[in-house]
């Protein structure tokens, strides 16, 4: 799954501790999501996109390869 979540965070000017946090989950974490390593769980993709203020569809798309 292909997300745009690094930019996103970049636009606000936060670090991955500071999104971690605000998300309740690890810095590592964060970076796994971030680099495609890890998809999040259902919940937490929808406290990403409220957090984000955006549809969940903006935030995180399939990887066409995996199709």
């Amino acid at each position: 799954m292909n997300n745009n979540i690094r930019a996103l965070r970049a636009e606000r000017g936060w670090s991955q501790a500071e999104l971690a946090e605000l998300l309740q989950v690890s810095r590592q974490s964060v970076n796994a999501i971030e680099t495609g390593r890890y998809d999040p769980s259902l919940p937490l993709a929808f406290s990403i996109a409220r957090l984000f203020g955006q549809p969940i569809e903006s935030i995180f798309s399939p990887d066409p390869e995996s199709s």
